[in-house]
Order: structure tokens, then C-alpha cells, then sequence
């Protein structure tokens, strides 16, 4: 029985040192779990830090971004708007994107004096069909433009820079 008996301490052995191996597996593991949780802790703490930063300065700025929205949609398009009269002092951004768009293809011809251009040519230039429809839709957008003192209009009825002031008895008539 003596073999028995040695073949159990053996195991009794081995096992005493797979316990102690993961003693100090969970004692290295509870470790890592400390350090993470720290490090979750730091995390948690500076998102909250930065949620509170950025909500203490939106309410600073909030009274100034107020005035600044009441002074910009004075001056900010609105699909479909009117076409206010050219004057002195009178930003582009006034106008619709569409509006804008054409006196921007107008101005980059300008520089290098190519004249001025067809209704067909700049709804080219725009990179839009050249069917009937869109030429007529630039054509009008263009004319009024003109008649508003933003762009000159040809008797040939090709278009080009130039800002005059003008008198509009009736500006709210099209749009």
C-alpha cells in the first residue's frame, strides 16, 4: 500500500502547487483589475469634466451667437427668397446658393476679360444640362439679377459683371 499511499501525496503535492499558481494568478489578475478600473475611473471624470467645460462656454457664447443668428438671418438666403436691390456694402451671401453660383462663374470670367456670356454658356459653365428648361431657369434667375443691379445685361442678352444701384418700385413681385 505504501505505493498507494505515495501516489497520492503526489497528487496532493501537485495540486498544492496548481493551487498556489493561481493564488498568485488571481493576486496578478486583481491587480490588472485595480490599474483598469482606475484607469475607467480617469475616463469617466474627464468626460464629464469636458461635458461641463463645453456646456459653461456654450451658455457664455450663447447671448453673443444669439445677436450674431439675429444679425446673419438679416443677411442669410432663403430658397426661393426675393432678390434685393444691389447697393453699396451689400454682401453676395445675401443671395439664394443658385444666385451666388451665377455671379461666381461671371466673376471668374471677368478677371481675364472674356466678355460677357449667353444664358447657355452659363448654365454650362454651372455643369448643368444645357436643355431648354435649365438655360430658361438661368436665363431668368440671370435677367433678375440684372433688373436688381447685380449683373448688366446685354441688348445681345448675354450677361456680365457689374453692380449698379437700382431703383425696384415693385422688389417683392418675383421672387
Amino acid at each position: 500500500m505504501a505505493s498507494v499511499l505515495g501516489i497520492l501525496e503526489e497528487r496532493e503535492t501537485a495540486a498544492r502547487v496548481r493551487v498556489e499558481g493561481l493564488r498568485e494568478e488571481v493576486a496578478r489578475l486583481a491587480g490588472v483589475l485595480e490599474a483598469a478600473e482606475i484607469d475607467l475611473d480617469r475616463r469617466v471624470i474627464a468626460r464629464e469634466e469636458l461635458v461641463e467645460a463645453l456646456a459653461a462656454s456654450a451658455a457664455e457664447t450663447t447671448a453673443v451667437t444669439e445677436t450674431e443668428a439675429e444679425q446673419e438671418t438679416a443677411l442669410s438666403p432663403v430658397p426661393g427668397s426675393i432678390v434685393p436691390p444691389w447697393r453699396e456694402g451689400l454682401p453676395v451671401r445675401v443671395l439664394a446658393p443658385d444666385y451666388q453660383r451665377i455671379l461666381g462663374v461671371l466673376e471668374e470670367r471677368q478677371p481675364a476679360d472674356q466678355g460677357s456670356l449667353k444664358a447657355r454658356e452659363i448654365t454650362a459653365l454651372l455643369g448643368l444640362e444645357t436643355t431648354s428648361a435649365k438655360v430658361e431657369g438661368v436665363r431668368s434667375k440671370a435677367r433678375r439679377l440684372a433688373e436688381r443691379g447685380w449683373l448688366v445685361q446685354e441688348t445681345s442678352g448675354a450677361f456680365s459683371v457689374g453692380r449698379r444701384p437700382v431703383a425696384v418700385p415693385d422688389a417683392g413681385s418675383s421672387a
